[in-house]
């Protein structure tokens, strides 16, 4: 029986719990797939860019992030590239890494908590990255009971600050399956290599064998949105990339990033963003210059 690529199995080191890796070099995420694990999965990025794709949210980063995802969350990879002095240090645990009764002391009910609300997926808040991503690369160098007790006291952190958002807060349950992870990934490829072009549905729904019809509910039922949504989307947030990083005009970005329609663009823009990409750019840039 072929095993299914879509769950992706974690073993810790010997004689440990938790598993702790860190990425050093450049490293583009042309290979990352849409996968989930039981694990949970914190996530520091010291210096890096990239798209966030979490669920059913979907963002773009530039500088740093710290997040947190939950048991069986679907994810991609993901910073696009590591900048100068860059690094990526992720942490994986299981929800019951202390034992199978430890969560029931009254001390850790606020992680117990933190660990249910992560089931939506986590992005911390600029000082909480400043005050624990030192604290989460530090984990690397050390090992045994050191490495639990500083686990435990960056969770701790995490579990009592109120400097997070929640990346999935419309309610929609997103629980993945072997079968569905397999065909989303299928989906989410073909959207990122294509979405600079109309993508008919009949195109997409020909890439996992179904009907126009039978694609559309599938995917709402499985995402929570239309195929529609998701792609502008992708584009928005391919946009925000330009905005960040190129010279482009505004017009520019909009063709660059696969609308056909300038006032289409801006109306999608600020429908999820919540700013026109004129502001938007202005924004980022008086952040680079401050």
């Amino acid at each position: 029986m072929q095993k299914q690529p879509a769950l992706e199995k974690l073993t810790p080191g010997f004689g440990s719990s938790i598993l702790v890796r860190q990425h050093l070099e450049n490293r583009k995420m042309k290979n990352a797939v849409w996968h989930f694990h039981p694990e949970l999965e914190l996530v520091y990025v010291n210096k890096g860019r990239g798209k966030r794709h979490i669920g059913n949210h979907l963002s773009y980063f530039n500088n740093s992030q710290l997040i947190l995802i939950g048991a069986n969350l679907p994810h991609h990879g993901f910073t696009d590239r590591l900048t100068s002095k860059g690094r990526e240090t992720i942490v994986q645990f299981k929800s019951d890494f202390l034992g199978e009764h430890g969560y029931e002391a009254p001390e850790l009910h606020a992680v117990t908590t933190l660990f249910q609300r992560a089931k939506k997926g986590i992005l911390f808040g600029v000082e909480t990255k400043r005050r624990m991503g030192p604290k989460i690369e530090a984990l690397v160098t050390i090992d045994g009971f050191e490495r639990m007790m500083g686990f435990l006291e960056i969770l701790n952190y995490l579990a009592n600050t109120k400097d997070y958002v929640l990346l999935n807060v419309d309610g929609f349950a997103f629980e993945a399956t072997h079968k569905d992870s397999l065909k989303i990934d299928i989906i989410y490829k073909y959207i990122n290599q294509n979405f600079q072009t109309p993508i008919p549905l009949e195109a997409i729904a020909d890439q996992v064998s179904m009907t126009v019809p039978s694609f559309c509910r599938y995917f709402k039922k499985a995402t929570g949105k239309t195929f529609t949504q998701v792609v502008n989307e992708y584009r928005v947030v391919h946009a925000t990339k330009l905005l960040t990083e190129s010279q482009l005009s505004v017009t520019d970005v909009c063709y660059a990033s696969g609308f056909n329609n300038f006032s289409h663009f801006n109306k999608q823009f600020k429908a999820i963003t919540g700013k026109t990409a004129l502001n938007y750019r202005k924004e980022i840039k008086l952040m680079i210059d401050s």
